[in-house]
């Protein structure tokens, strides 16, 4: 059984004389190339290096390799150094050593960013597990406080709003107000199992309304996750801005445009 205990507080080297400044965060990105994970292997590296250019993070992507049920991501001990973890992979059984990592990590109570396929990151269907690998089916409702009850028909896409009563939440800074469009479909994860996330952003589609972006707090770990992730996303402003409030409010940093 997981457990996440307190978070281990930042020293304050600005304040100390003769200190030397702060490293930007370092960020390390989790992704996978599947054919049913939305091109995040196109779309993260390019958007990690924006992140790296305009903003100054130091940015770690993980192109993780293999079958998915006997996958494994290469250089995986990056995640010591780690400020932030940010996933973007589906179904994935690793080794027990690497999965062991990840749940250090978060044990630490260190923040996590999940897009889209992250709600079911490590729910591995296929039976046929190596011995020296494990899934983690918790995962998601853990740490992302939910569960993946389906999802909605493709051809409609998803219509997204801010929920009202969140317009002044930091991490809705700069987002319109009113709805835009994503072409991806709407994943059913209402309602969510942790009833003090904060939803920031619903989607409509096919008759329903689900919460498609939301922070909570998993033990001590800053937890942010949005089902939006469809390729074309990343072309949307209002997305990109998402992605880098919910990474800004993860870290603990000010959110500013």
């Amino acid at each position: 059984m997981l457990s996440i205990p307190g978070v281990i507080a930042k020293d304050g080297a600005l304040d100390k004389p003769n200190a030397k400044p702060s490293q930007p965060a370092h960020i390390v990105f989790l992704i996978s190339e599947d054919p049913d994970n939305y091109d995040a292997h196109l779309t993260i590296p390019i958007f990690a290096q924006q992140l790296k250019k305009e903003l100054g993070y130091q940015v770690t992507v993980l192109r993780g390799t293999g079958e998915r049920q006997a996958f494994e991501f290469p250089g995986l001990e990056a995640l010591k150094e780690a400020d932030l973890v940010v996933l973007f992979a589906r179904r994935l059984a690793l080794p027990k050593k690497q999965m062991k990592l990840i749940q250090s990590y978060l044990n630490k109570g260190k923040p996590l960013v999940g897009i889209r396929t992250a709600n079911h990151a490590f729910a591995v269907r296929e039976e046929n597990i190596p011995r020296t690998h494990t899934d983690w089916w918790d995962f998601v409702p853990k740490i992302l406080g939910c569960e993946n009850r389906g999802y909605g028909p493709v051809g409609p896409g998803t219509f997204v709003r801010a929920v009202p009563q969140e317009h002044s939440n930091p991490v809705l800074t700069g987002i319109a107000r009113d709805a835009w469009h994503s072409k991806g479909n709407l994943y059913l994860v209402a309602p969510l199992l942790d009833t003090d996330a904060t939803v920031l952003l619903e989607g409509q589609s096919d008759g329903k309304t689900e919460p498609i972006a939301w922070t909570r707090r998993a033990g001590s770990s800053r937890v942010f996750y949005t089902s939006l992730g469809y390729p074309s996303d990343f072309d949307v402003p209002e997305f990109r801005q998402l992605l880098i409030n919910g990474i800004r409010w993860a870290l603990e940093e000010e959110i500013v445009l």
